[in-house]
């Protein structure tokens, strides 16, 4: 059996990834440390190496396998670009970096980096999808180009309501989607 499709590999890899989360909330990132994960995630430390090369993989892995799952449903879950899909992506971004800034106060900033690289690319990537779907006529730079117009705009908006505190005016969201979509 293929060792990422064995249930003891899953199970032993997700209580690391949930020791992590949960040291997250109560610690800064740069103080984690793998003896930590290890002893709440009741593993040693050959256990953790078997399975992340170290705490900046296991940060990678936990951002892309589990917290941001729930966004990425939610993108994939549109049939088509439209002003009304941008605004559910958009504020499915907004939720996330909230709930993760609140819930992870204390790391928020040494994951934000991460976070960003990771959202970004992965909207790009199913935006690239979707274009390619709607603009068949269009070049492979057109398409990639505007992919990334979207996600970098998505984002940047969604971390800027979300460090001022402020929430976007229903107005505001649709004339910036509107003009985004042109």
């Amino acid at each position: 059996m293929e060792k990422s499709m064995d249930p003891r590999y899953l199970r032993t890899r997700q209580l690391i990834m949930d020791a992590f989360m949960q040291l997250a909330v109560e610690k800064e990132f740069k103080d984690i440390t793998i003896k930590d994960i290890t002893s709440r995630a009741t593993v040693n430390r050959a256990t953790f190496y078997y399975h992340f090369f170290d705490k900046y993989d296991l940060l990678e892995k936990v951002l892309a396998e589990d917290v941001l799952k729930g966004v990425l449903i939610n993108v994939n879950s549109h049939e088509a670009l439209t002003p009304q899909s941008m605004k559910n992506i958009f504020n499915s971004i907004l939720q996330f970096q909230t709930g993760l800034a609140h819930q992870c106060a204390r790391s928020y900033e040494a994951f934000t980096p991460k976070i960003e690289t990771i959202v970004k690319d992965e909207l790009a990537r199913i935006f690239r999808d979707f274009l390619k779907d709607k603009h068949p006529d269009w070049p492979f730079e057109k398409v990639d180009l505007q992919s990334i117009i979207l996600s970098w705009s998505l984002y940047g908006m969604s971390t800027k309501y979300v460090k001022s505190g402020e929430t976007p005016t229903e107005e505001m969201i649709h004339l910036l989607f509107e003009k985004l979509m042109d």
